[in-house]
Order: structure tokens, then C-alpha cells, then sequence
């Protein structure tokens, strides 16, 4: 089994994107958008600084939470799909906007999601600053969420990957699991979410949040400016390719969860696809010089070294014999 065959065309949905893209051209005279060729945030120019600025949404991971008829941590997630990505250009999280389309009125899960919504601006450290709720029973059936986050950095600090160059060290932060991506195909292999599993129900392992790596990087930027982050969501390592097009050598990947195990046991998945859909164990990644190391450690202490930067344009996993191109 592959992403692809559970119902999620990464090549495909990249087409669409081009397509969509494609025929937004407009711009306002009088600000500029940031010198960003990839990356992960849109910014524009506001005075002596840049305002970041991203959209995403917890994806299908809503169905678990539906069926297991909890959603006290996708508020986390949502916040966290979005600041992390803020955070990959240097520019600071502050506020956020949600919104929730819903199919009928269920207070209880009113109250769980925004249980997890404060939770996840409590980490961040970021002021939720309103949104919007949709009856759309005729679309919608259970709930999505989705939220928008705006950050800030000054123009001198911002981080656009075109520093990293053959040398960086690469490092990895783990994540807390599955995150927010590759649940389509999780839940493929794992039809029944109340089965136990290592004596965790896999409907509850699916639900753990996406971790929130904001705070630990905001101290981190205050005394060293790695040369890019990355945040490592659907496309697994190839999102590092977004930073800068380089060979990014992971010769010492953190330990997977062992949930991927399972996953990649039971629907006999490739390293290959694996590494390409999940985030296999790391969920953030730092590219520095050497000098960065210190305050990394310092900063982010569960951070590991992971690998190097070469000339090039893919991601590798030797040990594995993974060899990822965009």
C-alpha cells in the first residue's frame, strides 16, 4: 500500500496546486512580498518588518477525532500546522483566526475544541483573536477545522534558506507522533481505531497533537540564525527540499515511533514511501553552522544531529538506501 492508492496523490495534488496558483497574480502596489523562492509562510513588507502569514487545517485526522468522539487536542493541531510553519522564516507567531464547519450543533465537542484551541495558543504563546463558525450540514459531515496564523520578523532576521550551503549541519527535533499528515493512509491500516496496540488504543496513539516547536525556537533565534528550518509535514523529508534545493544527507535519522513500524508492517510500505509521507520520528528540521550548534543544544535540548549539507538536490537516508527528489 502506498499514500497514493489510499487516496492522496502528492505528484497529483502538486499539479493542482500549480494550476490554482497559476491565476492569482494581483498584488497591492505598495507592498512587497519577502525574497522567498520556496519555503513554507507568504510574507509581506510592513515598515521594518516582514508579516508572516499561513493557513492550514488538521486534514483527516478530524475523522478520528469524530469517531472517537474526541477533539480536545485538534485545537493543538491546528494552531500547530500553522506556527510551525510561520516559524521557518524566522518571523515570530502572535495571533491566530480559526475556522469550524460543522454539520450540527454539538456543544460538547464546542467545548472540547476549544479546550485544545487554548492549548495550543498557550504553547505557541500566541492570542487567538476571533474566526468563524459554519453550519454546512450539506458538506460537512461531523466537523473540520481549519485557522489562519500571522507572525512577525524583522527584515534583517528573516531566514530564507538561501544561506545553506555544503557544510551545514543538519539537525532534527522528534515529533510526538503521527502529527497532523499521512492519516488517510493511517487509517487504511488501522480500520478499526479501537484496537489495541502496545496497550494503547490506535484511535487515541492517531490523536496525540501535533507537537508545538515555537517557544524552543523563538529562544533559539535570539542568539544564533541558522541558515533554514524546515517543518516536516506531508511529503515527509522531501519538505526540506522547500528550504533550498541541496543534498541533505541524513546519515543519522532519529528512531521512529512505533507506530510508523506498524503502519509500514502491516500494509508492507516501502522505507521509501514511508519517508515520504510520514515524519518518521522528526518533526522539525534546523540547518546551521557549526557556530549554531552550542545554542542549539542549549535551546532545544532533545535536538539531535542528524546529518550534513552536500552539492546537490535531494534528501538521503544511506542506511536505509532512501534517495528522495522533488
Amino acid at each position: 500500500m502506498d499514500y497514493r492508492s489510499a487516496g492522496v496523490d502528492i505528484g497529483a495534488e502538486s499539479n493542482f496546486i500549480k494550476m490554482l496558483t497559476h491565476e492569482i497574480n494581483y498584488e497591492r502596489k505598495d507592498l512587497k512580498k519577502a525574497p522567498l523562492k520556496f519555503g513554507f509562510t507568504g510574507l509581506i513588507e510592513f515598515g521594518e518588518y516582514y508579516i508572516a502569514m499561513n493557513t492550514d487545517g488538521v486534514g483527516t485526522k478530524i475523522i478520528v477525532a469524530n469517531e472517537m468522539k474526541k477533539w480536545d487536542t485538534i485545537g493543538i493541531d491546528c494552531i500547530a500546522m500553522n506556527v510551525n510553519d510561520t516559524i521557518t522564516s524566522g518571523a515570530e507567531p502572535i495571533a491566530f483566526v480559526d475556522y469550524l464547519a460543522i454539520d450540527k450543533y454539538n456543544l460538547n465537542m464546542a467545548r472540547e475544541i476549544g479546550i485544545g484551541l487554548n492549548k495550543g495558543a498557550e504553547e505557541a504563546n500566541i492570542t487567538i483573536l476571533g474566526g468563524e463558525t459554519a453550519t454546512i450540514p450539506e458538506i460537512t459531515k461531523g466537523a473540520d477545522l481549519s485557522g489562519t496564523s500571522i507572525g512577525v520578523v524583522k527584515k534583517d532576521k528573516l531566514i530564507t534558506g538561501e544561506k545553506v550551503r555544503s557544510g551545514d549541519l543538519i539537525f532534527g527535533i522528534p515529533s510526538s507522533g503521527i502529527h497532523s499528515n499521512g492519516l488517510t493512509l493511517a487509517r487504511r491500516i488501522f480500520p478499526a481505531l479501537d484496537e489495541k496496540v502496545h496497550g494503547v488504543k490506535i484511535g487515541l496513539e492517531l490523536l496525540k497533537p501535533t507537537r508545538i516547536y515555537v517557544r524552543n525556537l523563538v529562544s533559539l533565534l535570539k542568539e544564533c540564525t541558522p541558515h533554514g528550518l524546515a517543518h516536516i509535514t506531508g511529503g515527509g523529508l522531501l519538505n526540506i527540499l522547500r528550504v533550498k534545493k541541496m543534498k541533505y544527507v541524513i546519515s543519522e535519522p532519529l528512531k521512529p515511533h512505533w507506530l510508523f513500524k506498524e503502519i509500514a508492517e502491516r500494509g508492507k510500505i516501502t522505507h521509501e514511501e514511508m519517508y515520504r509521507t510520514f515524519n518518521m520520528g522528526m518533526g522539525f528540521v534546523i540547518i546551521a553552522p557549526e557556530d549554531c550548534e552550542w545554542h542549539i543544544k542549549k535551546n532545544v535540548p532533545d535536538a539531535r544531529f542528524v546529518g550534513a549539507v552536500e552539492d546537490g538536490k535531494t534528501v538521503e537516508v544511506p542506511e536505509l538506501k532512501i534517495k528522495l527528489e522533488a
